[in-house]
């Protein structure tokens, strides 16, 4: 339920307050420069190397693990196991079904245990069941254990945007929301590297080099567990920052700004708001269409290149560019963002990059220049600027967690159904699916620039309120209450 502050002010909203009190209420809606000072810049600082190593170093091998299925199709792992091309689609889809299947459990475990313990301790259990896969030998035990890869993994993207949005002001989160995906990028690019060198251990001890793959990335990611549980910062009072108490003040200041108030307690109210929010589903419709595209590229990638006439290895090694482009269209994103303090018109520009990838795709018959239309492809900017809109215009705990949910049970949904359109009779220049993942990026260009026309009307609906004096200035212990965005009419939108 709500507080009987949030009540109150909610029955304060209608009252006229006096000039003064609508200037103070205007001018900081407006305001959006921020100079930090020497000591929150050293808080900072603290908290990004307490943190972010850690998150770095599980979205780093996280990614890996999910795309050991990409580079086992060019280590023996089909004259191993037999399956045809449409059961290895179905390996990389069913891993988005365990993956949706663990969202409503996640959002409750999420609410309600401390992420350091709850993520640690799932990590380990991942890593089990990668290590595990080297053990299938059919179509049937591959897809169970790619199930469960995909059910355990679920917590990840999750327990990290709320991390994020926890620990830092709503500016500096497209920063790590960025930084996340560049992750991604960079094990797209060292992971190929280092699948090269796997691949090189093929037959070492009876063991085929796609089993080597398995076994040792699900051995690092159970070590990462361990370090998880024990040493990740989970609160903005962690004892981990040993923080003095100028640095608590600080801290309760960030607070107010990003909006998250830590509330163990499902508010039911906070997800009937949101059922009733048109961007919600505004949210779902981008997630989905977006990764129609992303879950076909990361699981073919390496067979598309194949198919355009280079070897095994080399079409291992051909997915180092790969993720180096990717990395390069999210900086690009991410400053853009920075640049013009703009969410909306990124999403969407760089929503029409991706559907120029496919495009590329589509009409280059083959050779080393369709490369060029795989590497414009990746959908992680326009993923990373949907985040950044939920974790920059959601508030409310259960809300944003609501949101957040949401937003993964799509991207699951997405994942799935791509690899699925990527048909066997299509190849290998796979028109139709092409065609279809054009379409999706430009429904999903569309949905962007209406959420940010959405949030813009409601800005200057506001301040039209302020102006009348009909909105009472920003309560000094916001930060206590856990409001929603629509409930805080003080609350501005970052369209």
């Amino acid at each position: 339920m709500v507080s009987e502050k949030a009540v109150s002010i909610k029955q304060e909203k209608a009252e006229v307050y006096s000039a003064n009190e609508v200037e103070y209420a205007l001018e900081e809606a407006k305001s959006k420069k921020f100079v930090y000072s020497p000591e929150e810049k050293k808080l900072v600082k603290k908290i990004n190397w307490t943190v972010m190593p850690l998150v770095c170093g599980i979205l780093f091998v996280q990614f890996i693990d999910k795309s050991t299925l990409n580079y086992a199709a060019v280590m023996n792992l089909y004259e191993d196991t037999h399956i045809s091309q449409t059961e290895f689609s179905w390996l990389g889809a069913i891993f988005y079904v365990g993956y949706l299947a663990f969202q409503i459990p996640n959002q409750y475990c999420l609410q309600r245990l401390p992420i350091s313990k709850y993520l640690g301790a799932i990590l380990l259990i991942w890593g089990v069941c990668l290590g595990l896969m080297s053990l299938g030998r059919n179509f049937q035990e591959l897809a169970g254990l790619r199930f469960l890869l995909g059910f355990w993994e679920a917590s990840t993207y999750p327990c990290i945007f709320l991390l994020i949005s926890t620990l830092y002001r709503r500016q500096e989160q497209v920063i790590w929301f960025s930084t996340m995906f560049i992750n991604n990028a960079a094990a797209t690019a060292f992971g190929g590297l280092i699948a090269y060198g796997i691949r090189s251990m093929q037959g070492l001890h009876g063991i085929s080099a796609w089993q080597w793959c398995m076994i040792i990335w699900g051995v690092i990611t159970f070590l990462l567990g361990i370090a998880f549980f024990f040493f990740l910062a989970d609160h903005p009072k962690s004892r981990w920052f040993h923080l003095t108490p100028e640095e608590e003040l600080i801290v309760e200041e960030r607070l107010r700004d990003n909006t998250v108030v830590q509330n163990p307690v499902i508010n039911m109210a906070h997800i009937k708001e949101g059922l009733r929010d048109p961007r919600f589903y505004c949210y779902l419709g981008i997630s989905f269409f977006c990764n129609l595209q992303n879950g076909s590229v990361t699981i073919f990638s390496s067979q598309i290149i194949s198919q355009m006439g280079f070897s095994d290895l080399n079409s291992i090694l051909l997915n180092i560019p790969y993720g180096v482009s990717i990395a390069i269209l999210l900086a690009g994103a991410m400053m853009a963002s920075r640049r013009w303090d703009e969410i909306g018109y990124v999403g969407a520009a760089w929503g029409m990059i991706t559907f120029l990838g496919a495009l590329l795709l589509c009409v280059i018959p083959g050779g080393g220049g369709k490369l060029s239309g795989l590497y414009l492809s990746a959908s992680s900017p326009i993923y990373v600027m949907l985040q950044t809109s939920i974790s920059s215009n959601v508030t409310g705990y259960t809300k944003k967690i609501f949101y957040t949910g949401g937003n993964l049970a799509a991207y699951c949904v997405g994942n799935f159904v791509g690899p699925l359109m990527m048909v066997e009779s299509t190849a290998p220049r796979y028109i139709g699916p092409m065609i279809g993942y054009m379409v999706a990026d430009i429904l999903a260009v569309v949905l962007f620039l209406y959420v940010r026309w959405s949030l813009k009307r409601e800005n200057e609906r506001r301040e039209k309120l302020r102006e009348e004096g009909k909105i009472p200035p920003s309560d000094a212990a916001r930060q206590d209450i856990d409001l929603t965005d629509k409930e805080d009419l003080n609350f501005v939108y970052k369209p």
